[in-house]
């Protein structure tokens, strides 16, 4: 085993042991040139990690504030002025800034905003389908219902993260296009599933009841 080999395999248990400079006296220029790595390394990242801590703790701050006020316009445009130096931040912000400019009344940009993170691959599916779904809920008057239904068609595939929610505005455009036992039967898959919570599961509930449907399928006559 050589110098650098062993130094390796017993600064990792004497470090634990506050034996630091025994080694270093030990193993020379090997051992100064390793710690160097090992320390100047774990600096390093302590540095970036408490740089990254603290422009997320600044970019929360800016948002709470912003959204402090009770104007929507001003909400939206304090939003419109804070950036974010990464990624992640940038999607948040995005999302808040469409909320607010919804709010206010700007629906065109709020729904560009949301589609430019619906869009952006390198984003978590969670976000991208939230901002779509977003963006759809926006458009109910503007887009026709084929097109919405398309779209929640491809938010409400198995496994997705939104997908009984997609269902759930799927059986709503089934409803606005007279389509009421399509409507009743895709609700009561919703209430099947393992998956779907409480609020929506009474929801769903209460539309079926509203359309004058039984939460168990009628069974068909014998004979």
């Amino acid at each position: 085993m050589s110098d650098t080999d062993s130094f390796i395999d017993e600064v990792t248990e004497e470090v634990r042991r506050d034996r630091l400079f025994m080694l270093l006296k030990r193993y020379g220029w090997i051992g100064g040139l390793a710690v160097v790595v090992i320390v100047g390394g774990a600096s390093l990242r302590e540095y970036n990690r408490a740089q990254t801590d603290a422009a997320a703790q600044a970019l929360g701050d800016q948002m709470i504030t912003a959204l402090d006020s009770d104007d929507s316009a001003d909400r939206a445009t304090a939003l419109d002025a804070i950036t974010s130096a990464t990624e992640g931040g940038d999607t948040i912000l995005k999302l808040l800034q469409a909320g607010a400019l919804a709010d206010a009344g700007n629906t065109e940009t709020a729904v560009q905003r949301l589609n430019a993170v619906g869009s952006n691959g390198d984003m978590p599916l969670i976000y991208r389908h939230i901002a779509a779904f977003k963006a759809l809920g926006l458009q109910q008057d503007s887009l026709p219902a084929a097109e919405r239904r398309i779209q929640f068609e491809a938010l409400a595939q198995p496994g997705a993260p939104l997908a009984l929610l997609a269902q759930e505005q799927l059986a709503l455009i089934d409803i606005e296009e007279g389509n009421t036992e399509a409507a009743i039967t895709r609700l009561r898959d919703i209430i099947a599933s393992a998956a779907v919570t409480s609020d929506l599961k009474d929801r769903a509930a209460q539309v079926i009841v509203a359309l004058g449907g039984t939460l168990e399928p009628t069974a068909a006559p014998e004979g």
